[in-house]
Order: C-alpha cells, then sequence, then structure tokens
C-alpha cells in the first residue's frame, strides 16, 4: 500500500472513530440527496462539494462516487470521472451506473475501445436493456468505422481540392448575402448577420467560397501569430463561443462590429454545444477574411474532428449543407494557429501551460499543427490544459493536457519575458477569473453555457499603451427554440 493510500485509510478509520456508522451513512446521505437537488438545478459545481463531503463521511458507497462521476462528466472534468467510476466499481462490481459514466467519459475523449467495453459489461448483465443495447451497437460502429479508415487510408487529395464551385447553381430565388466579385465585404458581412439572426440560410456556393479562402489564409500563418497593438488603440479578447450565435450578436452590439480600429481575437471553441455553430463559424471566418490583420482566431479542442463528430458540430453542418463541407471544416480547424503575442507580452492559447518547464514561444512557432491534435505535449497542452492553485503539475481533471500551478506560470512568463497569459476553456461564473497572482487569465464567452449552467459571458479590452486588462461581463440574451447539442448524436446525449 502506497504512502497515498495509508493516508486515505487513516483518514477514513479517524472519522470513523468519531461517529458511528449509523450516524455516518444517515450524514453523508443527507449531503447525497442535497447534492442530488443542486444537481438537477444544473449546479454541478455545487454537486460535487456535496458528494465529495458525502463521500468523505461514508467512503465505501459506489453510488456517490457514481453520482460525482456523473457531475464531473457535466463539467467537462473526464478525468475525474473516469477515478470516480472505477473507484465506484472496485466497490461494487454489480453497479451498472459506473459502467455507463466511465463509457461516457471515454467517449467524451475519443477512447472508443475502451467504452465499448464498458457498454458491453452493461449488456451483458442487462440484456434487455434498449438503451444499452443501443449506446453498444452505436459505439461499435464508430469504432469499425475508425477501424475501416485506417485500413484504407491512402493519400488522397484534400477536400479542398475536389470542391467544383461552378456546379453549385445558385437559384433564382436566392435572396441572402452574395459574395462581390467573390470576395468578402463589409456589406456581405452585416447581410450575413442578418441572415442568420433570422434564421435563413448562406447559399452553398458562397459558404464553400468562404471556406476555401479560409484555408489558404490560415495555411500561411505560423502557429504562433504575434500581434502589434498600436498605443491608444482598443483591442478585444473573446473565449469560448461555441455556438452560441446570439450571444455573439451582443458581445458585437455591447463592444462594436470588429474593424481595422475595432481589432478581436477569438481564443477558441467557436462551434459545438450550442446549436448554431455553423452561423458562427461562418460569421468569424467572414470577419477573418474582411480583416485579416485585425481579427484573430485560435484553435480550441473543439477545433477537431472527434469533438465535433460528438458534440454537434458535424451533425449541424450534415443537416445545414453536406458531409462534403464537414470533412473540409476538419481540413480548415487543422490550419487554425496555437496561439498569440500582442505586443510580446501578453501570450494567449485556449488551454494552458505545460509539463515542460523549458518551453519557449521559438518552441510554439515551430509546432507542426496540421494534424489532429495528440494526447500529450506543446500542442495538446496549448489546447487542453488548465491551472490549479497548488504549485508544480498534475495529471489533468479532463483526463488530457496538464495541470498547471503558480509557479509554473511564473517560471514560464520569466523565461519568456511577458506579463501574464490569457487562456479560455473553462466555465466561469462571471465570465472571467484572474488567479496566479495576477498573472493567468480566464476568459469565458457563452453565457448561460448549454443554456444550463447560468453563468455570465465576459471579454477584456486592453490597448496598445495599457495591456492592463478590463472585463466587461453581460448575460446570456433569447435564442429560438433550438437546444444545445439539437445536431448531436444521440449517443452522446449520455454528456
Amino acid at each position: 500500500m502506497d504512502a497515498e493510500n495509508v493516508e486515505e485509510k487513516e483518514k477514513e478509520e479517524e472519522i470513523l472513530n468519531k461517529q458511528s456508522p449509523e450516524e455516518l451513512q444517515a450524514e453523508a446521505e443527507k449531503l447525497k440527496n442535497a447534492a442530488n437537488e443542486f444537481f438537477k438545478n444544473a449546479d454541478y459545481v455545487k454537486a460535487i462539494e456535496l458528494y465529495s463531503q458525502a463521500i468523505e463521511k461514508w467512503p465505501r458507497l459506489a453510488a456517490y462516487y457514481g453520482n460525482r462521476s456523473f457531475a464531473y462528466i457535466k463539467t467537462e472534468m473526464f478525468g475525474l470521472a473516469l477515478t470516480d467510476a472505477t473507484m465506484a466499481l472496485q466497490l461494487d462490481r454489480s453497479y451498472i451506473k459506473a459502467y455507463y459514466r466511465r463509457a461516457s467519459a471515454n467517449m467524451a475523449l475519443g477512447k472508443f475501445k475502451l467504452a465499448l467495453k464498458d457498454f458491453e459489461a452493461v449488456v451483458k448483465v442487462k440484456p434487455s436493456d434498449k438503451d444499452a443495447r443501443a449506446k453498444f451497437n452505436e459505439c461499435g460502429k464508430i469504432v469499425k468505422r475508425i477501424a475501416f479508415e485506417k485500413a484504407i487510408a491512402v493519400e488522397e487529395k484534400p477536400v479542398s481540392e475536389t470542391i467544383d464551385l461552378e456546379s453549385l447553381t445558385i437559384e433564382g430565388d436566392y435572396s441572402g448575402p452574395v459574395l462581390e466579385d467573390g470576395k468578402v465585404t463589409l456589406k456581405f458581412v452585416q447581410d450575413l448577420l442578418d441572415t442568420f439572426r433570422d434564421q435563413k440560410k448562406l447559399h452553398s456556393r458562397f459558404a464553400f467560397q468562404i471556406l476555401l479562402q479560409i484555408k489558404d489564409l490560415f495555411k500561411n500563418q505560423p502557429s504562433l501569430v504575434d500581434i502589434d497593438v498600436p498605443k491608444g488603440q482598443k483591442f478585444t479578447i473573446c473565449g469560448d463561443i461555441h455556438g452560441q450565435y446570439y450571444d455573439l450578436l451582443n458581445i458585437f452590439k455591447l463592444n462594436g462590429l470588429p474593424s481595422v480600429d475595432n481589432p478581436y481575437l477569438f481564443n477558441g471553441d467557436f462551434v459545438d454545444r450550442g446549436s448554431f455553430s455553423v452561423e458562427c463559424i461562418f460569421v468569424l471566418f467572414s470577419f477573418k477574411l474582411l480583416y485579416p490583420d485585425s481579427f484573430y482566431m485560435a484553435r480550441g479542442n473543439h477545433e477537431s474532428a472527434t469533438m465535433n463528430q460528438m458534440y454537434g458540430f458535424e451533425g449541424e453542418v450534415k443537416s445545414k449543407y453536406s458531409s462534403k463541407m464537414a470533412d473540409l471544416f476538419t481540413e480548415i480547424f487543422n490550419l487554425l494557429p496555437l496561439c498569440h503575442c500582442i505586443n510580446n507580452k501578453i501570450l494567449l492559447m485556449h488551454g494552458g501551460l505545460f509539463r515542460d518547464e523549458n518551453v519557449t514561444l521559438d518552441d510554439l512557432r515551430k509546432v507542426d499543427r496540421n494534424r489532429q491534435p495528440p494526447e500529450s505535449g506543446a500542442m495538446c497542452e496549448l489546447l487542453w490544459s488548465d491551472p490549479q492553485m497548488m504549485c508544480g503539475t498534475s495529471d489533468s481533471k479532463r483526463g488530457v493536457g496538464t495541470m498547471f500551478g503558480p509557479d509554473v506560470t511564473k517560471k514560464f512568463l520569466q523565461k519568456n519575458k511577458l506579463d501574464y497569459i490569457v487562456r479560455s476553456h473553462e466555465v466561469k461564473q462571471d465570465g472571467y477569473e484572474v488567479i496566479h497572482d495576477g498573472k493567468c487569465i480566464t476568459v469565458f464567452s457563452a453565457p448561460n453555457y448549454c443554456d444550463q449552467m447560468g453563468n455570465k459571458g465576459a471579454f477584456i479590452n486592453i490597448t496598445g499603451d495599457d495591456l492592463t486588462p478590463k472585463f466587461t461581463s453581460f448575460e446570456a440574451v433569447p435564442h429560438p427554440n433550438v437546444k444545445p447539442m439539437a445536431y448531436a448524436n444521440p449517443l452522446f446525449g449520455l454528456f
């Protein structure tokens, strides 16, 4: 038994010595019931806190770990969810929900073979469970499809080279936005904003033209983009948007439309979860084409094929356009820059810092990003990492990336002569958070995330001569009656 387990055993015995088992179980059950109420009201953070207290009181009941695992899944802490589900099964191999929880977490991490094993375990125990059988079959299809795609993988033409724009005829009754001489103009973008607001569609010919042009633009950018903000000029930093188009419009209403004099950076996770991701991404791409040197976009962990298959973007693109367009988005997302540096003083990335304390900005410039995100290394950490309050690094609560402490942030900034970092990736109640002695800032711009978290969104303003961040928080605005995850594979209703 290692030192950590010994310490946990001693703590458990100390608790048991103070109260009778009956008293401890009764208190734990009260805490669990209270946690369930917070869970029902989508206050998952409070639910996790109370489930944890229940576990401290009575750490021998599988259901407590299973419940907390589900709350971790809801907050996208898949690594912790896996740990809890596994612990629940160690306590009770017959606790079926734990197999579901572990399968859910593994699927969220793209580990479909591991998920399939757990679904199979459920089916064996409950062969008449239709829901379990459906999930087992669907997961099996995904595993077989991935294996088939690997088996037939050959050097094929990129999707972008197979698109015939001339074959995409514009119907006579089309009244939506039109590119002028094939180019994005301010009028086009303004018309596009209104068209999408009214739940109308951009013609596929213009959609494909935008995607082909943006691919060429991103292809020629480095993995780390340097940004110069002149003295006196305002610059706006936004975090996750996650397909919440009407909240994106509200940002532009509050802070002004992007322009040469009103530059923006959107720090990843433009799509998935929210069901207006197509609208968000075409507006953002259009602004990038219109103002290539005043509008910036960084890749997030959701700009990847696995995430898009699970959380709705692929299904939304296929529903509103075609499979070919979904494949083209994957090609484009591989080319998005991974991070940005403002005035050589602020580094911005979607996720966070690194387990390797020797990483430099030059290392980031050399990252080969034209691929799906790996499971480790600098590219993975730029997209997936999260800060922690304790010093050092630790395994990620998400199961991917690294947790990094204030000392890691301080050393990185000193080594690279930076003032602070800005990252996104995490829901924050006010839309932002400042930690690590003011050196690590999180900004998240999707208010009432997934229509249930109750958080505010936020954006950051700085100026070229005053890099002190100024925060604006905002509430969610109404949107059409389309639920989040409306286009996700039904299998992912687990999340």
